[in-house]
């Protein structure tokens, strides 16, 4: 299998398996998948969208949510982490979506990574999930299952994000992250790993991954 022909493998294995992906965080709108997404930095989903609802029911809107401390933020995030930073951050950001922005989520790279606690990854998911603007946010599933796949080397997050965006057609973009997202979470964990359930891995996987694969077994 040449690459090409591994990276349609991939389109075609997930969409059969795949039909529909869901969005993971619950949301109503993109300020609000904006915060959930933020909040998900070193989280699960589960963790986040238990506790999303406790804070929007203070506050869903940049309006609402500057009337609360970052005291009272951060206590209603604790339990999932780094509440301290995360809760800066949203407030942060909100009072800069109410000054420059009319208390809109803006659609644009460079002004959501010039949000406060707004990375390259949070600004990727909200373009993409919020606004349907081709984007491929990578996270460690992603990762991990784009260099089992090798189709990236793995060195780092940026170049897996430039090796997706020049192996898949950016039409797939949108749904295709998500679905290795879920491929990951069900086929092909960091631990727990079981290679006869992992049909793609098992068809187009490094070599490399393979023999250490086998060799642990």
């Amino acid at each position: 299998m040449n690459k090409q022909e591994k990276v349609q493998f991939v389109i075609d294995t997930l969409n059969d398996i795949y039909t529909e992906v869901p969005i993971p965080l619950d949301h109503k709108d993109p300020y609000t998948l904006l915060i959930a997404v933020l909040m998900s930095a070193q989280s699960t989903d589960v963790k986040v969208n238990q506790i999303t609802p406790l804070l929007f029911e203070r506050a869903d809107n940049p309006y609402e949510m500057i009337k609360l401390s970052v005291e009272e933020i951060r206590e209603i995030i604790k339990p999932v982490g780094l509440s301290p930073m995360k809760a800066k951050g949203i407030h942060g950001l909100s009072h800069i979506l109410i000054d420059k922005y009319n208390g809109e989520v803006p659609e644009s790279f460079e002004a959501l990574e010039s949000l406060p606690a707004v990375g390259h990854k949070t600004a990727s998911v909200v373009m993409s999930q919020a606004f349907g603007i081709p984007a491929f946010p990578v996270d460690t599933h992603i990762h991990r299952l784009m260099y089992r796949w090798n189709l990236t080397n793995g060195k780092n997050v940026v170049q897996t994000e430039k090796d997706a965006k020049r192996l898949f057609p950016r039409e797939h973009w949108n749904k295709l992250h998500l679905q290795i997202i879920f491929y990951g979470r069900q086929y092909s964990p960091a631990r727990g790993w079981d290679l006869e359930r992992d049909i793609i891995t098992r068809t187009i996987g490094r070599k490399l991954v393979l023999d250490e694969y086998y060799k642990k077994k």
